[in-house]
């Protein structure tokens, strides 16, 4: 496979490197509050709720902000938005260290919360040096920059024992400014801004780029998303404090058990690129539900005593997750969480080549409001059950109906388009079969019956 017209090899990897160092970096960020946050919730002696809402609040705006950021980086470029960002998030992690009260922590969080809008940033930009056989690896690589918050959950806690909390802030936003400068110094402009500069061709409208939001399609991968990445990054966050609540353990154990999961759940983010390349996004989708049902399940059940009456008397025992085997189960989860992740976002450029900003937008907008929405309905539930499993439960919920809503949606397309297919044992015939080993063509995307041919899309 040979590389785009006018790029080398060299200039692939290095823009993908680059990208994926940055994004790393916004990432770890962007999850500072996880850490941060237990000691500034004992310091305003806040209600779970409210811990729930603090910790939510940079995600919200690190996921509205990918529709907009996505749309100028295509205007623009990556090579200026992503320093551009950085710069401004930098500045906004520096001020939190003078917040004093909780709504002045609220408000700083949502600037710092741009850190996660970096994201998409990264997605357009990397997405235009690879072609197309290659996008899916080259993004889960570039995704794989997720193992940020697993640098936060393992070196956060120790630099909030050795600095405190305003220091930890401090020296995340000097290194993220470092970072900015590095990119812009170091990165070249995509093809596509190179190829608008020699041809004086005019930027598209946002209008234009928007057009493909009204395909229900592109919500129901965004639906997806709000799982596989707005999970990864409600539990990211949440388990340090489950750690310390549910099992009494310091903060820096429970950081580095919570970075267990946050490790797999973005280093493994490559190989599901590549496996969709491989074996198609639909495959990786239908193992990552499956595996997180299963995990979720067991996680979902909470300690419980039994009373049984016996022949000579009332029987008593218990039954719980022991700490080995929860963390266990966590790890596993993380890792189908991260090949999820990389399988919804191989659909976009193959469905919206020239959509990829605000497509990829729209659905990374939805992944991150779970980030935001997940955490506070976690703080809800637990002040109003008093029980540590509860979020787990809520997760498992949402997984069966993303897998249920998955799977119909595929059988209707599939006999729409073969009007003869009536029944299960034939399905696996068809050549994009949902468990089938190829990507549908451009063509059959415009069958999908859930769709209209989006503007622009590749015939």
């Amino acid at each position: 496979m040979h590389a785009l017209h006018g790029v080398s090899r060299s200039d692939q990897y290095r823009a993908l490197g680059l990208s994926t160092f940055a994004f790393t970096t916004c990432f770890a960020v962007w999850t500072i509050f996880s850490i941060i946050g237990v000691r500034i919730k004992t310091e305003l002696g806040l209600s779970d709720t409210e811990f729930g809402l603090l910790v939510a609040t940079p995600v919200l705006t690190g996921s509205i902000s990918r529709i907009f950021l996505g749309v100028w980086t295509e205007q623009f470029g990556g090579r200026i938005m992503f320093p551009l960002q950085m710069l401004v998030t930098a500045i906004c992690v520096w001020l939190l260290t003078s917040a004093h009260t909780y709504p002045v922590f609220l408000l700083a969080a949502l600037g710092l919360g741009l850190a996660g809008g970096s994201f998409i940033i990264g997605v357009a930009y990397v997405s235009q040096w690879f072609e197309k056989e290659r996008q899916g690896t080259a993004l889960g690589i570039f995704g794989a920059g997720n193992v940020g918050a697993a640098v936060t959950n393992f070196a956060a806690p120790f630099l909030v024992v050795a600095l405190g909390w305003q220091g930890t802030a401090q020296v995340y936003a000097i290194v993220l400014a470092v970072v900015a400068v590095l990119f812009y110094l170091l990165s070249k402009d995509d093809p596509a801004q190179v190829a608008r500069k020699r041809t004086g061709a005019s930027k598209v409208s946002a209008a234009e780029q928007l057009a493909p939001l009204k395909n229900i399609q592109v919500w129901r991968f965004a639906t997806y998303y709000f799982f596989v990445f707005g999970g990864f990054v409600a539990l990211a966050s949440f388990l340090p404090r489950y750690y310390v609540g549910a099992y009494a353990l310091p903060l820096t154990t429970a950081g580095v058990l919570a970075g267990l999961y946050s490790l797999p759940g973005s280093i493994f983010r490559a190989l599901g690129g590549w496996m969709s390349d491989k074996w198609g996004a639909r495959f990786v989708m239908y193992l990552t539900f499956f595996v997180a049902l299963a995990c979720l399940f067991v996680m979902s059940y909470p300690h419980t005593r039994y009373t049984v009456s016996g022949i000579h008397g009332s029987v008593d025992f218990e039954f719980g997750i022991g700490l080995p085997a929860f963390v266990g189960l966590t790890v596993v989860l993380g890792f189908v969480m991260s090949l999820g992740k990389a399988a919804v976002y191989k659909h976009i450029p193959v469905y919206y080549p020239h959509h990829v900003g605000a497509v990829g937008g729209l659905v990374g907008m939805i992944g991150g409001l779970g980030g935001f929405f997940l955490p506070i309905a976690f703080g809800f539930l637990l002040d109003a059950t008093g029980v540590w499993t509860v979020p787990y439960m809520l997760m498992f919920v949402l997984v069966a109906v993303s897998t249920i809503w998955m799977h119909v949606a595929i059988r209707r397309m599939e006999r729409r388009r073969h009007p003869a297919l009536r029944d299960e044992r034939h399905l696996s015939d068809l050549p994009d079969a949902p468990l089938g080993k190829s990507e549908p063509s451009t063509a059959d995307a415009n069958a999908d019956a859930e769709i209209a041919p989006a503007p622009g899309l590749a015939r």
